[in-house]
């Protein structure tokens, strides 16, 4: 049996095996049902991008991506087509090939969308795939992804040029987000600034304020509210659009909360709802900022409250938000939801505390954020109160596993 062969009878078997149907498997790999089918046969030959996704999917520990690196050996790349060599390596190589070949970079394909709509739209389903995979398993595509885009932006002149460079910008803000998700806040702030220096190539001056909103996270999850407070007000005095001072206004708030000023705290959110409201530019490319909360302050001013010490109000607010959030946002179902269990307890609700966190926790052992996990040590600390609650200690192994402790 050849090895694109084989490549397909393992896909086939891991999809099966999770009862997907190839439908399923479309959504999440962004390929069509068609083109998958023919790999699960043995007909079209698999791409590197397509393994590295299902074996981060599948958890197949490696092996769709030792399949591929074998049917690349046999089959000697160099050797190859043209045609043949686009199809293995996938889109980004499409594009640089039709641009080699004079095809120009206008627009790609029978679809007639430019280079950097077709990578928007194929970041749009890696952030949704975000929500359900582990920051390191996502973190090598999206390098691989950006890597790709730039290269192409290298051999390009004029409007498509600066939207490569500018759609490179947006996968590598969202790189330094999954390099934070993951703890690696080096790693992240590498990632912010060299996505601002990709825009500002590209025209693009906005992602210099939303780096400033990127960075008051970080100070907001060390615990630094001075620092948070300075940079989200920094960015507000910018000549951003409206919702990259939204989004900082937002930050903002949640600095006086962690200091304990709740005036300062109210007025920072009543800013947010105006300039989040006045954001109505259609313009095009991926929003800043999260798309899973229908009212993001709302959800801001729970957490809010929480850290002014109000934790009953603010488990009423974030319960009716989490109630908002689409079943497929996995992880921002599982960030705020552990802040409305962790509200809970705080608030002496603990049996409803532990029934909020059970699911969450089991998801957070599958998926880990370090973000998230700094709520889940708050929660930790929470239950230790109540530590002879039988639902408290019916929860201490899920707990210990998120933390990744003995306790």
């Amino acid at each position: 049996m050849d090895v694109p062969l084989r490549f397909g009878a393992e896909l086939r078997r891991l999809r099966e095996d999770a009862g997907m149907t190839l439908k399923q498997l479309a959504k999440v790999t962004t390929y069509s049902t068609g083109h998958l089918s023919k790999i699960e046969r043995g007909v079209n030959p698999p791409t590197m991008n397509l393994a590295q996704c299902c074996d981060a999917y599948f958890n197949a520990g490696g092996r769709l991506r030792r399949l591929f690196s074998a049917e690349d050996r046999s089959a000697g790349d160099k050797a190859r087509p043209a045609r043949r060599r686009v199809i293995v390596t996938g889109v980004g190589s499409l594009l640089a090939a039709r641009m080699a070949d004079g095809g120009g970079a206008g627009h790609v394909g029978d679809r007639g969308l430019p280079p950097d709509t077709l990578f928007l739209e194929q970041l749009h389903q890696m952030k949704r795939l975000g929500q359900s995979l582990a920051p390191a398993a996502m973190l090598p595509v999206l390098r691989s992804q950006a890597s790709t885009i730039t290269t192409l932006a290298s051999r390009t002149t004029g409007s498509s040029r600066a939207g490569l460079l500018i759609t490179a910008s947006r996968f590598a803000e969202y790189i330094g987000w999954m390099a934070q998700e993951s703890g690696d806040e080096a790693a992240a702030l590498h990632a912010t600034a060299e996505a601002v220096e990709l825009a500002r190539a590209g025209g693009d001056t906005d992602l210099a304020d939303y780096a400033l909103v990127r960075r008051a996270l970080v100070t907001y999850y060390n615990g630094n509210a001075t620092r948070t407070i300075a940079l989200a007000r920094q960015a507000q005095r910018s000549a951003a659009p409206p919702r990259v001072r939204g989004l900082a206004a937002q930050r903002e708030a949640q600095g006086h909360a962690l200091a304990g000023d709740e005036k300062a705290c109210g007025r920072a959110l009543d800013r947010a709802r105006d300039l989040l409201a006045a954001d109505v530019d259609p313009s095009a490319g991926p929003v800043l900022g999260t798309t899973q909360l229908k009212d993001p302050v709302s959800m801001v001013e729970g957490w809010c409250l929480y850290d002014l010490g109000r934790p009953g109000q603010a488990a009423e607010v974030l319960e009716r938000e989490c109630r908002r959030i689409a079943p497929h946002a996995l992880n921002t179902r599982a960030r705020y939801g552990l802040r409305h269990a962790l509200a809970l307890a705080a608030s002496g609700e603990i049996e409803r505390s532990c029934e909020t966190a059970r699911e969450l926790l089991a998801f957070m052992s599958v998926v880990p954020s370090a973000t998230v996990r700094t709520d889940v040590r708050r929660l930790d600390r929470e239950w230790l109160r109540f530590r002879g609650n039988p639902a408290v200690r019916g929860l201490r192994p899920a707990l210990a596993n998120v933390l990744g402790t003995g306790r």
